[in-house]
């Protein structure tokens, strides 16, 4: 089928290229606020970062042969991380969203058969390539906003076949576009009519089996789940938990989104990388989340469109210490978003965090949900050069606004790429 690839100049791994008179926003590790630096340069060697710093510190043996791009005093920022989407998916649920306007619930809507159910037997009925090419423009909306890494799940197959499909098309998507793409398997994501009441069966004949053939064709790169009184309880995710840790992947979890069955703290305990939703998270989650590094990730987009009530706890995220990431969670029914500059608005009007908050989640803590804060999500030395360069006279200015993109250049990898 006939489906576009993104022509990008590769970039030498000798090849330096200056990028000064920028006001960088660093965002890094241990940096008060954003780790603004006026007067600021990159330098880039290949694909990764070789200097931060103002123009004043730079050492003149670092400019030797270097190309120079003069940014005229625009911000700079890391590329945004979307640390939490169902970007592969088949259909729409447009009807459901006008059964919510009726007054319908999210678990009234499940349990009549729609929801993710309705998804997976769209999504079952495409193809590997028809998945990919529906994928495409929600990938490129998001790009187009200065994102640089992408995860995204499978979850709308509940069959071995067609997550695995899922997970395949995830991964042509990083070979058609300049982006960084991780791969979660989500196979414990709802429990298909043929297995109605025997989760466990569902578990143990669908989701370990399919977990096992991801790890082999390398399609995985964490696991996930959806714990939740519609979904799967403490105990079935623990047994998703034991396979992913027999097979050496990092765990993720969807949890408190609608009640609290404790599965940030089972998360927490097992050492999760994230645990996401959270509305329904209370004080004793939210320290076990701080004292084991798992990232809370909040997902504004769910709350919006399903007109929720209850706020996720972040002030109690605070007080713990927690790392707080912000992500789109783009998905045929309950969140239909595609924009992070949105999401970190929705995450600021909604939910109250900061400026600081915002642009810190959508960089480097959504880095950290995915267990790459160490390869991207700050400008510093050593990590890839995924950056975006801004219109903005000021980092509020990705915040406050809606509806409007001022991106002026995104950099991945080194290489400059159109808007």
């Amino acid at each position: 089928m006939g489906i576009e690839v993104s022509e990008a100049k590769p970039t030498s791994d000798e090849e330096v290229v200056i990028w000064r008179n920028a006001r960088l926003a660093t965002v890094a590790e241990g940096t008060d606020g954003l780790g603004i630096i006026d007067g600021g340069v990159v330098i880039v060697k290949g694909e990764q970062i070789s200097y931060v710093g103002t123009d004043n510190d730079l050492p003149a043996s670092l400019t030797k042969g270097a190309i120079e791009v003069d940014l005229g005093g625009r911000w700079v920022t890391p590329a945004l991380i979307d640390c939490h989407t169902h970007l592969v998916f088949g259909g729409d649920r447009a009807l459901e969203f006008e059964m919510r306007l009726s007054g319908a619930t999210y678990e009234e809507i499940a349990r009549a058969g729609g929801g993710i159910v309705s998804s997976v037997k769209a999504t079952n009925a495409l193809s590997e390539d028809e998945l990919v090419l529906q994928a495409l423009p929600r990938l490129d909306a998001l790009l187009s906003e200065g994102v640089g890494t992408v995860e995204v799940k499978s979850g709308y197959g509940l069959n071995v076949g067609t997550e695995l499909k899922m997970l395949r098309a995830a991964r042509r998507l990083a070979a058609l576009r300049p982006v960084r793409i991780v791969t979660s398997y989500l196979a414990a994501h709802a429990t298909p009519e043929a297995y109605r009441g025997n989760n466990g069966g569902y578990i143990e004949d669908v989701v370990i089996p399919g977990l096992e053939a991801a790890r082999r064709e390398g399609l995985v790169d964490a696991v996930d789940g959806f714990c939740e009184g519609i979904a799967f309880s403490p105990d079935e995710i623990s047994c998703v938990f034991d396979a992913a840790e027999r097979h050496g992947l990092p765990i993720k979890l969807h949890a408190e989104q609608l009640s609290n069955l404790g599965g940030a703290k089972l998360a927490a305990s097992r050492g999760a990388l994230s645990a996401d939703h959270l509305e329904y998270l209370d004080e004793h989650g939210a320290r076990a989340l701080a004292a084991s590094g798992t990232v809370a990730v909040l997902l504004p987009g769910a709350f919006y469109t399903l007109r929720e009530k209850q706020l996720p706890p972040v002030q109690a995220l605070r007080d713990a210490g927690a790392s707080i990431a912000i992500a789109t969670d783009c998905n045929p029914g309950t969140s239909p978003l595609t924009s992070m500059l949105l999401a970190m608005n929705m995450s600021a009007t909604l939910f109250g965090l900061s400026v600081d908050e915002c642009v810190a989640g959508a960089t480097r803590e959504a880095a950290r949900a995915l267990g790459l804060v160490t390869t991207t999500g700050t400008l510093e030395v050593g990590k890839s050069a995924d950056f975006a360069v801004w219109n903005i006279g000021r980092p509020a200015e990705l915040v406050y606004r809606i509806g409007f993109n001022p991106l002026h250049a995104r950099i991945f990898k080194g290489r400059r790429l159109r808007p």
